[in-house]
């Protein structure tokens, strides 16, 4: 069984930190070193010191970050709400120059054991990002960012509350972040709507978004702290829930972006070469410029298995010739897998074509923004970038009911829940 429940959030004091916006921040993953360094120089009490903190001479990075977040609890720059509340949440948003608005909440999540329902991760984890977060997670002693969860909402508990109830309720938090979305929080408080909340989503599969790592990591402390606590351990103590934003799959809010890749070779790559050994399992078409290629990528992407490539400045769409050369070539893995682009790109061509290790790709990076990469490949002869399209709502349920999981960074979801928005101790007071 699911359970959700409200809680105590820790936010900024407004009072003394003044405009939201020059204390909140993206989620950790997301963030560049420059835009740490942005983040980090905008105010003293930027979540930036906290959820991405520098070694000092005297600290390593980790211990760092919690003694900032406890001095900043001492201080009164973060304070603690008085009353256990569920934030409803609304962003509204610009993509493609169209207007949308992603309706959810935030509150405490079980996490998932042998007498609960599982809770469904779709993305495969890296070792490296769940220890970092593992080391900052047993300093802080709490969850600093949201993870993000989709629902059905079969109840339809998300529309009916922002209809019924929100409209008379005074706006908790609002902050207009760097892109320009309209983040606003309402404190819903009232026993029978919170009851109404948890018991209207024990029922529910609940699917993991983003977060996968913080979600693995939350598990680890919770495993953690009942090691320590032995006989002791209740099941109900606050470590035993994580911070999660919920929204349901309404495709009117909800939006995926692709996540491309840049890699970046030892040697230089005969291009040449590279799409000769392509036509073995796709058709290769030679496009002449970035608008045309990007508007193919997308409008072929609807009915088509497909890949990007851009190398010496040319631009290549890379279509799969027959689905049954996944039956062979991915044999091991279900349908659902096999029918992801990012899957065929991983065993058709990083794996067949180039001759990686999947379990080692080196140097490669990940991001939404082809352009950013399309720079890059330019400016290095050793790199190539490969585009995708979005991967759809259906499919990622289809992988995660199945058992199965993507990838890593296989989907973008856009926007993002900010971080320093509300804060969740893993300890009493």
């Amino acid at each position: 069984m699911i359970k959700i429940k409200a809680f105590k959030a820790i936010v900024y004091n407004q009072e003394k930190v003044g405009d939201l916006k020059q204390v909140v921040c993206p989620p950790y993953d997301v963030i560049s070193p420059a835009a740490q360094e942005a983040f980090g120089q905008r105010s003293l009490h930027n979540f930036i010191h906290i959820l991405l903190a520098k070694d000092s001479p005297v600290d390593d990075k980790y211990r760092r970050s919690g003694v900032i977040f406890r001095q900043w609890l001492k201080d009164g720059i973060l304070i603690q709400d008085e009353r256990l509340a569920v934030y409803f949440y609304s962003q509204q948003y610009i993509i493609r120059g169209e207007k949308k608005t992603r309706l959810g909440f935030i509150a405490l999540l079980r996490l998932a054991d042998e007498k609960s329902s599982p809770v469904y991760a779709h993305e495969n984890t890296h070792s490296a990002a769940k220890q970092d977060r593992f080391k900052l997670i047993k300093q802080v002693k709490a969850n600093l960012s949201p993870i993000f969860i989709v629902f059905q909402d079969k109840k339809r508990i998300i529309q009916r509350i922002f209809q019924k109830q929100i409209p008379s309720q005074k706006t908790f938090i609002e902050v207009v972040d760097g892109e320009k979305t309209v983040h606003k929080l309402w404190q819903i408080t009232d026993p029978v709507i919170l009851k109404s909340i948890e018991s209207g989503t024990t029922d529910e599969n609940m699917f993991i978004a983003d977060g996968h790592h913080r979600y693995e990591v939350a598990c680890a402390y919770r495993d953690l702290m009942k090691e320590k606590l032995l006989d002791q351990f209740t099941g109900e103590e606050e470590f035993n829930y994580c911070l999660a934003y919920f929204t349901n799959t309404d495709p009117r809010g909800l939006s995926i972006l692709p996540i491309h890749r840049l890699l970046r070779l030892e040697t230089r790559l005969d291009l040449a070469d590279f799409i000769a050994q392509a036509k073995e399992y796709f058709d290769v078409d030679q496009i002449k410029d970035r608008v045309r290629f990007m508007f193919l990528m997308e409008k072929a992407g609807c009915t088509e298995h497909l890949i990007g490539v851009y190398k010496d400045r040319k631009y290549y769409l890379l279509r799969l010739k027959n689905v049954r050369i996944l039956d062979k070539i991915i044999a091991d893995k279900p349908k659902e897998y096999r029918a992801l682009d990012v899957a065929i790109l991983n065993y058709l061509v990083l794996k067949n074509i180039l001759k990686l290790d999947l379990a080692n790709l080196g140097d490669i990076k990940y991001s939404p923004d082809a352009l950013e990469f399309m720079e890059q490949v330019d400016q290095d002869p050793l790199s190539i970038a490969f585009f995708l399209n979005p991967v759809k709502i259906e499919q990622i349920i289809n992988v995660a009911l199945g058992g199965n999981k993507m990838p890593p960074k296989s989907t973008y979801f856009y926007p993002k829940v900010l971080s320093g928005l509300v804060v969740n101790k893993l300890e009493k007071a």
